[in-house]
């Protein structure tokens, strides 16, 4: 990685794709470092679509390639290896009623500090954040695997949480700078699959294992993965490779960590938590409700008044395309954490699979996400422009699967028709992100579209937050319902009330019931799963008219920001240093 490389950044035009054959020219060594292409297109269309921002060789681009996959499998595992463990655990740690708070206590973390991670990844290079946050991820993992109390766990599931915050922004940052507008599609689909080929096989996987390893092992053998895949990203990656500009470095490194926006941070992580913490309880909780509402306050106040640059832009915001295009993904992604968290449940409770099997469950629903994102991306998207009618077509589509989910989650439904459908719910959600990406980067400036994106990633890790412990606590509150009044009827309460609580956090014990208590068990079990997914097919059609409203053209602030371009024949410096200040 030796020799200077040229970091002047050109006009709008992208620049060679990720893998191109070219040969970088400049001062850059010939060993793979990466420069920025000068401009050889022969018009201005073309140097748009063909040229990505920076260039690495071959060699290079095939380790950050599979590193960045590497990652992205062990976090998304990290997610789904819960829904297949997380009775032994409740067991173990004896915590029934919080087992929900398992998977949203990594999610909260992963979701909050994303744009943090981005502003850092801007001043320490992307190279050295992906090295750090892998450590962080192994430290959480090692603390969760020592767990012997809720507490500890919860804690390692928080610091795992900040480690994976940064290899998802780090990931998308590579996507960015790597690869052509023509492709940027379908890598992002790539990074999509490699996510949920995670969420499909760590499910099998943790399962499988389980009864070999226990939950510990599982969780430990994270960590020395983790960090051998990130030192294999560190040392892929240039260390002339930037985030962007490369260019306002004449700011300290201690100036630009004062203006990294950590109270916002904090009183948005404060805000979820209390926020989550209320609706997902077994019982509704107002006090901490109402205090996310004084957190929610004083996070808006901070981040209009106060922050520098703030973790989440308001002035982007103001968009009606970003607003509405990013509260539409929290949406759609909640109701899909759902299929994600409850498939596996069903397996277990209803039909009586075993881990390993329920985990198996996951396959064609995460299959059907990435064809779906990966043939749109391949076959459509090919260009910039506006696909508002195939976003609200699939959202549309995602929600009526979700009806019909709720229809057939029975015992008596055959696993193939149940396989179907959530192949085909997976493949409406992978396509539909994919053409909100593609809309929404067509509806803002181009100087702003590292902001906007980061927005996007941050709402998307929120709907796996609200999907896990929003849903989680509506489950849990139609379950303990269901069981109560089902036992009531069946023998009465009394000396049941155990029973009760350890149903609520392990539908593993409804395989081992007999008589009136399964079949009251399984009832509750199927109410519970068909109200979950009827009340995410409300939500899903709520996020239709949502996607709906972005409309079908650019905004204004874009028709200005082509109009300044059109005078000075590049994106203005001044907007680029603040788009890239301000988002990933």
């Amino acid at each position: 990685m030796t020799g200077t490389v040229e970091t002047t950044r050109p006009g709008p035009g992208e620049q060679s794709p990720l893998l191109g054959g070219e040969q970088v020219r400049g001062t850059a060594g010939s060993n793979g470092a990466i420069g920025r292409v000068p401009e050889v297109a022969s018009s201005p269309r073309d140097a748009d679509t063909e040229r990505a921002n920076q260039h690495v060789g071959k060699i290079r681009g095939f380790l950050i390639i599979l590193s960045v996959w590497g990652l992205i499998f062990l976090q998304a595992a990290n997610m789904s290896g819960i829904t297949t463990t997380q009775s032994k655990i409740a067991e173990d740690l004896d915590s029934f009623i919080y087992a929900s708070w398992f998977s949203s206590t990594y999610l909260i973390a992963l979701s909050s500090l994303a744009p943090v991670c981005a502003r850092l990844a801007q001043i320490f290079s992307p190279r050295i954040c992906i090295l750090f946050s892998a450590i962080l991820f192994a430290i959480g993992g090692f603390v969760t695997s020592q767990a012997h109390s809720l507490t500890i766990f919860l804690l390692g599931r928080a610091i795992s949480g900040s480690g994976g915050a940064g290899m998802m922004t780090i990931a998308l940052i590579l996507v960015l700078e790597l690869s052509s507008k023509k492709k940027r599609g379908l890598f992002v689909g790539l990074v999509n699959a490699g996510f949920t080929t995670g969420v499909s096989f760590g499910a099998v996987l943790a399962g499988a294992l389980l009864p070999v390893t226990g939950w510990r092992f599982l969780f430990w053998v994270q960590a020395p993965l983790a960090l051998v895949a990130a030192t294999g990203l560190f040392l892929s990656i240039p260390s002339s490779f930037t985030s962007g500009k490369h260019a306002g470095s004449e700011r300290s490194i201690k100036s630009k960590l004062a203006k990294v926006d950590y109270l916002g941070a904090v009183l948005l992580i404060a805000t979820l938590i209390s926020l989550l913490y209320g609706l997902s309880s077994p019982k509704l909780l107002w006090q901490p409700i109402a205090l996310s509402s004084f957190f929610l306050a004083s996070f808006i106040a901070t981040e209009v008044y106060i922050a520098p640059e703030p973790i989440i832009p308001v002035i982007v915001l103001k968009s009606r395309g970003v607003l509405l295009s990013c509260v539409a993904q929290l949406g759609i992604m909640s109701a899909r954490w759902m299929v994600l968290f409850y498939s596996p449940v069903y397996a277990i409770a209803l039909l009586g699979w075993s881990p390993a099997s329920a985990g198996s469950i996951l396959i064609p629903t995460n299959v059907g996400f990435a064809i779906g994102g990966l043939l749109v991306g391949w076959l459509h998207i090919k260009r910039g422009g506006s696909f508002w009618l195939t976003c609200v077509l699939g959202y549309f589509l995602f929600s009526c699967t979700l009806v019909l989910l709720s229809q057939i989650t029975r015992k008596s439904t055959p696993a193939w028709s149940y396989f179907l459908s959530v192949f085909v719910n997976g493949l409406c959600t992978g396509a539909s992100l994919n053409y909100t990406l593609a809309h929404l980067l067509y509806q803002t400036p181009a100087s702003t579209h590292y902001i906007t994106i980061s927005l996007m990633a941050t709402f998307r890790g929120f709907g796996g937050s609200f999907g896990s412990a929003i849903g989680g606590g509506l489950f849990t509150r139609i379950l303990r319902d269901g069981l109560e009044k089902g036992f009531e009827e069946n023998g009465g309460l009394a000396g049941r009330e155990d029973l009760v609580r350890r149903l609520l956090g392990s539908p593993a014990l409804v395989k081992s019931l007999h008589g009136s208590e399964k079949a009251v068990a399984v009832e509750s079990y199927t109410a519970s799963l068909s109200g979950l997914l009827l009340a995410g097919a409300g939500l899903a059609l709520v996020m239709v008219c949502m996607q709906a409203g972005t409309g079908w053209k650019h905004g204004a602030e874009k028709e200005e920001a082509e109009e300044r371009d059109a005078e000075t024949g590049s994106v203005a410096e001044e907007e680029w240093e603040e788009g890239m200040e301000q988002g990933v």
